[in-house]
């Protein structure tokens, strides 16, 4: 599909590059902002999974920016802003890059050194796994990947803090529900204007972090286990079998993002242009280093017939 067309069918990304966003989905952290205020008070944020680094571009422009561009700001205690990805990323104003595994509690102790010694505000994530289509399987493994980030979130989070994550709508929803509300005790499911409708796709909005009291991060896979398996049967799958029936869980679900603006599902006639038609525009940053970077690499090799097994192996 080339640009123009998708100009047409999306127009949440052809205005993402009109604004001058690296990707559709600042819109989507925009409007997560409408709805919840999460930016109010903020001096101190972590986004996980950052890469291209939409949403830290969002945290620059409504934080650092603002700040920074004040009559009475003489650049110092300006908002700190920690962008984690396992592959690096373009600069953006404001933003500190940290290229890291956001599983690892060792990268904790790199954001705290940035923020000297501090806890976060908030914690922002949009990274989600390579989907399969498969939507029992991308639900599991969003999931998954959420938890995991609660292992930073433990340690990086001051009590009161946010966490706004990406998840996957599914059977198993209610258990992740569930779990969170263990660290948070407001937790709302938000669908912004700009997640197409014919997604799964949706956002945890997770207020005031209140970790158990006398909570050890070393007990953090026990106790989401316990979640899913409350009889404290050992051989009892994770699961969210138990919160059916008499012990169903009714989960806060937002739409969030001005009803009367852009429909994400809708097609839009592209702008006039005075004495010309309209010229779709390059994206505004492509990732520099995309995990996929070899395949598009022995693809383009493969198309233009060289075959040099040495330097196109899989294994290289």
């Amino acid at each position: 599909m080339g640009r123009a067309s998708r100009d047409k069918r999306d127009i949440y990304y052809r205005k993402a590059k009109e604004e001058g966003w690296r990707a559709r989905s600042a819109f989507k952290l925009l409007q997560i902002d409408e709805e919840f205020n999460i930016f109010e008070g903020v001096k101190r944020v972590v986004d996980l999974c950052a890469a291209p680094g939409s949403w830290s571009q969002v945290l620059s422009r409504k934080l650092y920016l603002p700040a920074k561009l004040a009559p009475d700001s003489n650049g110092e205690n300006l908002p700190l802003i920690v962008a984690i990805d396992l592959q690096p990323m373009a600069p953006i104003e404001g933003v500190i890059q940290v290229q890291g595994d956001i599983t690892n509690a060792r990268t904790a102790e790199v954001v705290i050194r940035h923020f000297d010694g501090c806890k976060a505000d908030l914690v922002v994530c949009d990274g989600a796994p390579d989907v399969t289509g498969l939507h029992d399987m991308d639900e599991f493994v969003q999931s998954q990947l959420i938890l995991a980030g609660l292992t930073i979130v433990t340690h990086v989070l001051k009590e009161g803090g946010k966490f706004i994550a990406k998840i996957f709508r599914g059977k198993d929803t209610s258990l992740l529900y569930c779990q969170l509300k263990l660290f948070f005790p407001v937790v709302t499911f938000a669908k912004p204007k700009s997640s197409r409708n014919s997604s799964i796709e949706a956002f945890a909005v997770c207020e005031n972090y209140s970790p158990p009291e006398g909570f050890n991060p070393k007990d953090l896979h026990r106790l989401l286990e316990k979640v899913g398996s409350p009889s404290g049967v050992d051989d009892t799958d994770c699961c969210s079998g138990w919160l059916e029936g008499p012990n169903k869980v009714y989960i806060p679900f937002l739409a969030c993002g001005d009803l009367r603006g852009y429909d994400s599902d809708r097609s839009y006639p592209l702008p006039k242009v005075d004495g010309g038609t309209y010229q779709s525009l390059d994206p505004v940053q492509p990732p520099i280093a995309p995990p996929y970077k070899r395949a598009l690499e022995l693809k383009k090799a493969s198309n233009q017939g060289i075959r040099e097994p040495e330097n196109l192996s899989l294994d290289s």
